[in-house]
């Protein structure tokens, strides 16, 4: 299996972190939500690009740009963590905290480990959503090489064929899904399915 996971399938997964005005957010630090979110499209923005390149044999280039700006924006997030704890919905609204988390989710395993014990405890409190809960644990998982809970990471597979990474329990995937506000893990891939390979699908 290639090393690019499909989470670059976030906005299959998790509920966007679509803007709404600071009044309508509620964050007590809005300078600080807008920054969250500047650094969100950026996230966007640059996985878009190697999508259009084509994901499956990607642009180093491109990569390389997208490296860097995971770098930059992951030790800002930290920087607000070490602050503020994880930025909830009360300092920077839901969408903000939802960017922080998307942020986080494209570091490296060892921040993401670290800091996964404040999503779990965000996602428990009603900041974050279960999907995001879910997202980072398998990321972690994976990242270690252990079996990974809910199925959320996949990769493409030597004829490009979308495949998961190993799980645990298998058979009860789709319950535990459920339990974090998934999708059945083949309404899952399939969704996988027709964003990456839309020709195939006919959703093009």
């Amino acid at each position: 299996m290639k090393a690019i996971l499909l989470a670059l399938a976030f906005i299959l997964a998790l509920p966007a972190a679509a803007q709404s005005s600071p009044e309508a957010s509620g964050a007590t630090d809005p300078a600080l939500r807008s920054e969250l979110l500047s650094m969100y499209e950026a996230d966007q923005a640059i996985r878009q690009r190697l999508i259009e390149a084509g994901i499956a044999e990607p642009d180093s280039a491109l990569l390389a740009e997208m490296v860097a700006t995971d770098a930059a924006h992951l030790a800002r997030v930290v920087e607000i963590v070490d602050v503020h704890g994880w930025p909830g919905a009360a300092l920077v609204g839901m969408d903000g905290s939802n960017a922080a988390f998307m942020i986080l989710q494209h570091g490296d395993t060892a921040t993401q480990e670290r800091l996964l014990p404040l999503v779990e405890a965000a996602y428990r409190s009603g900041d974050l959503h279960g999907q995001s809960y879910a997202l980072l644990l398998d990321r972690v998982l994976v990242g270690k090489g252990e079996p990974q809970v809910y199925g959320t990471q996949a990769g493409f597979g030597a004829e490009g064929e979308i495949l998961v990474s190993p799980l645990a329990d298998p058979e009860t995937v789709d319950a535990r899904r459920a339990e974090v506000g998934l999708p059945p893990l083949a309404e899952y891939l399939a969704m996988l399915e027709s964003f990456y390979f839309p020709e195939a699908t006919g959703t093009e």
